[in-house]
């Protein structure tokens, strides 16, 4: 999720605004590697897409003591945001076009200045591996969130500069069961107006393993 208190929801053909626990939502994504990054900037501006200031993010992901996340396709996240932190689970990615999943995520506490951000961070850690969990990776990332109104909708945008990988666009909307399939063509649409190529399916985590198992 890119932090947003509210979102346009896809329903029954049409985009309404909905809180997001308001029912059961999903979120569709789409990323790209950006290969061209100037012009996709320019067309975004173009666009009036509304950019906030960067944040920086640190994600640590955690195998499950029992049950193997690759294998069902789930994941368990902590993030680091500035100074908050939240949890996240997420489900099973539905269908092959985007990255369609159910996700849970729950704020935690904000941490002290006097204490700084690392020992909270840590201390979840050593919360979840006290419990089996097992770290897998962390991830960081510099993201510019962004806001852009495409086709009667409000359109969720992450411009990611991520360590290891480089820089990727991220297209996100939340739809209900039924408006999965609009809002895939919705996202697919702004992605070829603004000159995105090929979307990339993976994971930022998946990517950096798979780097790590080429090296290999």
């Amino acid at each position: 999720m890119l932090g947003m208190e509210q979102a346009w929801t896809v329903s029954g053909g049409a985009f309404r605004e909905t809180e997001r626990e308001a029912e059961e939502v999903y979120e569709v994504e789409l990323k790209f590697p950006l290969t061209d990054a100037p012009a996709v900037e320019r067309a975004l501006g173009r666009l009036a897409a509304r950019f906030e200031p960067s944040i920086d993010q640190v994600d640590r992901y955690f195998a499950h003591p029992s049950r193997e996340f690759a294998e069902t396709d789930e994941a368990l996240r902590l993030r680091r945001t500035g100074d908050t932190l939240a949890i996240t689970w997420k489900g099973p990615r539905i269908g092959r076009a985007a990255k369609t999943r159910r996700e849970i995520e729950l704020p935690l506490a904000a941490i002290p200045e006097s204490i700084g951000p690392m020992p909270t961070l840590e201390a979840w850690t050593g919360l979840l591996e006290a419990l089996g969990f097992r770290l897998v990776r962390e991830v960081e990332k510099r993201r510019r969130p962004a806001r852009i109104s495409w086709r009667g909708a409000t359109v969720d945008l992450a411009w990611d500069r991520v360590a290891g990988l480089g820089d990727f666009l991220e297209l996100e909307i939340l739809a209900g069961e039924e408006g999965i399939p609009l809002a895939v063509e919705l996202l697919e649409s702004l992605a070829t107006e603004i000159g995105c190529g090929p979307a990339e399916r993976k994971s930022y985590l998946e990517l950096l393993l798979g780097k790590v198992g080429n090296a290999g």
